[in-house]
């Protein structure tokens, strides 16, 4: 577990260089900042169909081999990339190219070294990996963000790329020497897969989770809270320059406190030993009214104070869920339940930044922070509710118990 959470922040490292290399490639490029909105699209868009078909490979495929070619994969592209860039050969249509072939790949990789990562650990011990492996992921994006201007500045673009395809290959080579924690739970493939009585078909894993009351509610948590919250990069830039009349410095204080939750509340998600939905659901309503309070906030150094815990309760919210969504599905399964979940999350991600923007451009900065923490808490708790009264009339409904006879009557009778 140790070996995979080095390759871990080496690759998220390696990740985010690239990304936010990326961005400015592509102004470079076109000059036009819908265009680099369009690249991430472009990336993004393969899970939205492809997601489903990608759980169901992992849990088909030996979960090793699966990681370990895709990564590979990973590398490649992102060696093609630089290649073309040092050669000055890379124009936007083969950029874009590039980013979907990217995004396809990732359809596989993200749950196969998802699960993968789960299999280093005992069954009871998998909710704290995946706090550790949120803790990497925030680490990773921090010295990301911050190589890629040092690696730009010093080497040039094609640099980041490159350094981006060796983080890959990195992980490659750790994946052959992983081994199975004792008491991890284990994956059924090959001949016994295809002995077993489960069906290993996509529809099934749709099925799963249409019929999952606890994934369907934590569906719906989290989709409210990715719409009309969590976008804080975009509210929080457009009160800080506007309301606030901060600069980019004030902002990137914002984004620096944003990031350090972030990494406190992995740390607090790790310590999770039996998350549920319902934690889920709390935490999501106590950001709502946080965030709520931030539109309000008077001055940066209020808001300042605010976005700390506001950072904490997603991040653990997000580990929470996280851990419930691995962990809920029988081991057969769960490939195909986090590529259901890839084709959701995909929706919200694409669809959640216009319709917050069209928030904005009606309520401003601030109405559209307590427009939306109104509604998260208030979808919420009324569903909360529903959920309640439909316990209690299900209760209701059930037929009194019949006695039951003495053991040694029941025989007579």
């Amino acid at each position: 577990m140790r070996w995979w959470s080095v390759a871990n922040f080496v690759s998220n490292a390696g990740t985010w260089m690239q990304l936010t290399v990326q961005n400015l490639l592509v102004l470079q490029i076109t000059g036009s900042a819908a265009a680099t909105g369009l690249s991430m699209s472009v990336q993004a868009a393969p899970a939205l169909l492809m997601s489903v078909l990608g759980g169901a490979a992992v849990d088909r495929w030996p979960r090793k081999l699966t990681a370990a070619v895709s990564q590979a994969a990973l590398a490649v592209i992102a060696f093609t990339t630089a290649t073309l860039v040092a050669l000055d050969r890379l124009d936007m249509t083969t950029l874009m190219v590039l980013a979907a072939v990217t995004g396809t790949v990732a359809t596989v990789d993200n749950p196969a070294c998802a699960l993968l990562g789960n299999d280093l650990v005992p069954a009871e011990d998998v909710p704290s990996a995946i706090g550790v492996g949120a803790l990497v992921f925030n680490a990773g994006r921090l010295a990301g963000a911050a190589l890629a201007g040092v690696t730009v500045g010093f080497l040039g673009t094609a640099a980041a790329y490159f350094a981006n395809g060796f983080s890959f290959l990195f992980v490659t080579a750790v994946i052959p020497f992983l081994r199975p924690a004792a008491g991890a739970v284990r994956q059924v493939t090959g001949r016994a897969a295809r002995r077993s009585k489960s069906d290993m078909s996509v529809r099934e894993g749709l099925a799963f989770f249409a019929r999952r009351p606890r994934l369907l509610a934590l569906a719906g948590v989290t989709g409210i809270s990715a719409v009309f919250g969590r976008n804080y990069g975009l509210t929080l830039a457009v009160l800080v320059t506007g309301p606030l009349a901060g600069g980019a410095g004030a902002f990137g204080t914002v984004s620096t406190v944003l990031a350090a939750g972030g990494i406190v509340g992995a740390v607090l998600g790790a310590r999770l030993r039996r998350p549920s939905v319902r934690l889920v659901g709390a935490l999501a309503a106590s950001g709502a009214l946080l965030q709520i309070v931030a539109g309000l906030s008077p001055s940066l150094a209020v808001l300042l104070v605010l976005v700390l815990p506001m950072a904490v309760v997603e991040s653990v919210s997000d580990t929470a869920g996280t851990a419930v969504l691995q962990t809920d599905p029988p081991a057969h399964l769960r490939g195909r339940v986090l590529g259901v979940w890839g084709s959701v999350g995909t929706v919200w991600s694409l669809g959640g930044p216009p319709a917050l923007g069209l928030l904005m451009e009606l309520a401003g900065a601030r109405g559209a922070l307590i427009v939306g923490g109104v509604i998260i808490a208030a979808s919420i708790a009324t569903g909360h509710l529903l959920h309640r009264r439909g316990k209690i009339a299900t209760s209701a409904a059930l037929p009194a118990k019949e006695k039951v006879p003495h053991p040694a009557l029941q025989t007579a009778a």
